[in-house]
C-alpha cells in the first residue's frame, strides 16, 4: 500500500500536483488541514481513498478537525496540530495519539519536516508543499508505504523549484 501525505496547501495547487505526479500510483491520500477551499480541487484529481482534515486557516470548512483510521493493522490519528501546540514541541500531540492508543500521529501546520519513532509510536508532519519554512524552503510531502508484510516505511520528499 502506498500513502501520499500532504499538509499546508493553502489553496495552492502546483505543489499539490506535482506531488501527486511524482508519487505515481497511490492507494490513499492524506491532507492534513489548511486546504483552504481546495476540497472541490482535490475531490476532483485524486481518485482514490482520501482523508482530510481542517486545518486553522480553514475557516468555513466542513472537514473534521481530526481523524482516527487505520491502515493496514495501523491505527492512525491525523489532525492539523495547532490545537496541541505543535509549533511549541510535538509533546503534546504525542501523548494525544499515545491516549487515543494510535500507531501513527500525522500533523501539519508548522510548515516543517518532522518524523520520530520512539516508543512504538510513529509521529510526523509532512511540512507544507506551498509555504515550506524549513532551511532550503522546498516544498514537502511524505509517501508511506507498507510492505507485504504489513511493515511501514517513510519517506521524506521535497519539491524542486522550477526553473
Amino acid at each position: 500500500m502506498r500513502v501520499l501525505i500532504i499538509s499546508d496547501t493553502h489553496g495552492r495547487h502546483t505543489g499539490l500536483d506535482r506531488a501527486l505526479e511524482e508519487a505515481g500510483d497511490i492507494d490513499l491520500f492524506i491532507h492534513l488541514g489548511d486546504v483552504e477551499g481546495g476540497e472541490e480541487y482535490i475531490n476532483a484529481v485524486v481518485d482514490c481513498e482520501k482523508h482530510m482534515v481542517r486545518g486553522n486557516n480553514d475557516f468555513f470548512s466542513d472537514l473534521p478537525r481530526e481523524e482516527e483510521f487505520y491502515i493496514g493493522k495501523y491505527k492512525v490519528f491525523i489532525t492539523h496540530g495547532h490545537a496541541y501546540y505543535v509549533s511549541l514541541d510535538p509533546e503534546y500531540i504525542t501523548e494525544e495519539g499515545a491516549a487515543r492508543k494510535a500507531d501513527i500521529v500525522m500533523f501539519g501546520h508548522t510548515h516543517k519536516p518532522y518524523l520520530e519513532q520512539k516508543d512504538g509510536i510513529t509521529v510526523l508532519n509532512p511540512g507544507s508543499i506551498s509555504f515550506p519554512r524549513q532551511e532550503g524552503r522546498k516544498g514537502s510531502y511524505m509517501i508511506m508505504e507498507i510492505d507485504e508484510g504489513g511493515e511501514p516505511s517513510f519517506e521524506q520528499r521535497y519539491l524542486e523549484p522550477l526553473a
